[in-house]
């Protein structure tokens, strides 16, 4: 065991007497060391549970035959860092998060772990770690929130970004607003639709790193700790098998992943982290890998944003192996893939039933012939551009339009409340990348705010920065090489005509590659914005979207 190193021996009796202090007793301490990282905290209302599910976690581990021991990670609440600052310092976390996990289990010696995420940079910060880390490990998430309910009907918090746009046109009141506030978020969880931290939550059952339900029991489910007490059960399994992370995140699981991406209509978000999960686990995943996955997937669900079903209806449907059973019968997965059950996916998946094919499409009836997600290129994105291809009505899969630029978010969520963006426009919004952020922000509050003014089915959106899983309609983010480093949409001009045709995975700018040319001898870098502290490190050491905005020395 691992753990020897710092347990046995004379040499480290010192050691041992920092154990008892800890209140270890000579039997525990001849127990595998199985370290919970617990993410819970009283900001985030997908952690505010997580406390509980840690202490399934360790019965678990216990009652399986090893010591328990619970260490932290932090956890940034997208929503409420959302449309100010605190946005800079959403997607940095996941370095943050899988830097400390990696220095706490490798400083302490643990035989295995069990990660205990949530929200959106926590699980694949965690999943980084494990393949740092490389000790058997099993993940079990604090589950979705339930759907919000208003005037009789489910919803999200994207609806609720939405109405603050409606009311800004006009068509709400403060009161109707105030309603939806206090009905939107009923539960604690990671919010209901199929934003960011749900799509990871699932991916990460697809993978093979949880236990089937990890992605749609509901946290407020006592389903949700009896799958934790699993959790601990299954670690143990693993570490007297030596069923190790790499052993599961190969490069097989990675494509497994995408198809489960595709079929669910995951958040843009997946596109970053997927990787840098895989290039900390020694896989490469390059984004031309996703149209390839996506042509021959078909999109099953069309959870919130992009339909009217919610988390837990998924879950009451079959959840992420309902779907994946229905991808295996047209052979779009690896059913050989391991998995932290000590089973392989054909082997989890055999028996499980599609219970709601209003919910989960058949794979013979999707909702699309390809996959939920599109990666384009072209002049503006000669590297790549990412876009929630079934969050698009189909009037704006193919759209041209003038060029509405603006280097801040601010610029442009001013312009749009204040009436200034017209139908048929395509809002550019820049410098807002990894490096140009820095801290490459989500844009919800500009989707929202075009959405809820009634411009969702007329209006596009093109940036350097990214989307919540909230998102929807023509928003393409991800463009790579970013404005900051003088990527073509650093040149784009106030009414340049832009255009889009996502069936043809195609992002341009009507100009020619003389004018470009032209425009690039001209361009100079803008100052950066942050000039101290982490965010100032982040800009140095990050690169593009492209590659999953990984820390690197050398770019």
């Amino acid at each position: 065991m691992l753990s020897d190193n710092v347990k046995l021996g004379d040499e480290h009796a010192p050691h041992r007497s920092l154990f008892n202090a800890l209140g270890f007793t000579k039997d525990e301490m001849k127990k595998p060391m199985v370290g919970i990282v617990s993410s819970y905290n009283e900001i985030v209302p997908g952690h505010m549970n997580i406390d509980k599910i840690v202490e399934a976690v360790k019965l678990g581990v216990a009652e399986a035959g090893g010591m328990p021991v619970v260490f932290p990670a932090i956890a940034v609440c997208d929503g409420i860092a959302m449309g100010h600052i605190g946005m800079k310092y959403s997607l940095v976390t996941r370095d943050l998060i899988a830097d400390s996990t990696e220095c706490m289990a490798k400083a302490h010696q643990f035989d295995a772990l069990v990660m205990v995420p949530n929200c959106d940079k926590n699980v694949p910060g965690l999943l980084m770690a494990a393949a740092r880390v490389n000790v058997p490990t099993v993940f079990v998430s604090g589950g979705p929130m339930l759907a919000g309910h208003v005037h009789g009907k489910k919803t999200s918090l994207s609806s609720m970004f939405e109405a603050v746009g409606a009311k800004k046109a006009g068509n709400i009141d403060e009161k109707e607003l105030n309603y939806f506030d206090e009905h939107t978020c009923p539960t604690c969880g990671s919010c209901s639709g199929m934003y960011t931290a749900n799509s990871m939550n699932c991916l990460t059952e697809a993978i093979g790193m949880g236990l089937r339900g990890n992605g749609t029991i509901p946290a407020v489910y006592s389903e949700r700790l009896r799958l934790a007490k699993m959790a601990g059960y299954a670690v143990m399994d693993m570490l007297k098998k030596n069923i190790r992370p790499r052993d599961i995140m190969t490069r097989e699981a990675f494509m497994n992943a995408l198809a489960v991406d595709m079929a669910l209509g995951c958040s843009t978000n997946t596109m970053l982290h997927l990787p840098a999960i895989a290039h900390e686990a020694g896989v490469e995943l390059n984004m031309e890998i996703a149209n390839e996955v996506s042509d021959r997937t078909p999109n099953l669900c069309h959870l919130a944003p992009a339909g009217h079903t919610y988390m837990e209806d998924l879950n009451e449907a079959g959840g992420v192996y309902a779907v994946m059973n229905e991808l295996s019968k047209k052979k779009l997965l690896d059913l050989d893939c391991m998995t932290v059950t000590g089973h392989t996916v054909g082997e989890n998946i055999a028996d499980v039933k599609n219970m709601n094919t209003e919910v989960i499409r058949p794979v013979e009836d999707p909702f699309m012939k390809e996959g939920g997600i599109a990666v384009l290129k072209g002049n503006i994105a000669p590297d790549t551009g990412v876009v929630k291809r079934s969050a698009v009505v189909p009037e704006m899969m193919v759209h041209e339009g003038p060029a509405r630029v603006f280097d801040s978010e601010e610029d442009a969520i001013e312009a749009i409340y204040g009436g200034k963006i017209k139908p048929g426009d395509v809002v550019v919004i820049r410098y807002e990348g990894p490096k140009g952020g820095p801290g490459m922000r989500e844009m919800l509050n500009p989707t929202s705010a075009i959405a809820g003014m009634g411009l969702g089915e007329s209006v596009a959106l093109i940036t350097d920065g990214r989307f919540s899983g909230a998102s929807r309609g023509a928003s393409i983010g991800h463009v790579s090489p970013e404005a900051a480093v003088g990527g073509p949409i650093a040149l784009i001009e106030e009414g340049d005509i832009i255009k889009i045709d996502i069936p043809a995975n195609r992002l341009d700018v009507d100009v020619s590659d003389e004018v470009l040319a032209s425009r690039k001898a001209k361009w100079q870098p803008k100052p950066a914005k942050v000039t101290e502290g982490y965010l100032a490190r982040y800009e140095k050491m990050v690169t593009s979207g492209n590659r999953g905005a990984v820390l690197k020395i050398d770019n």
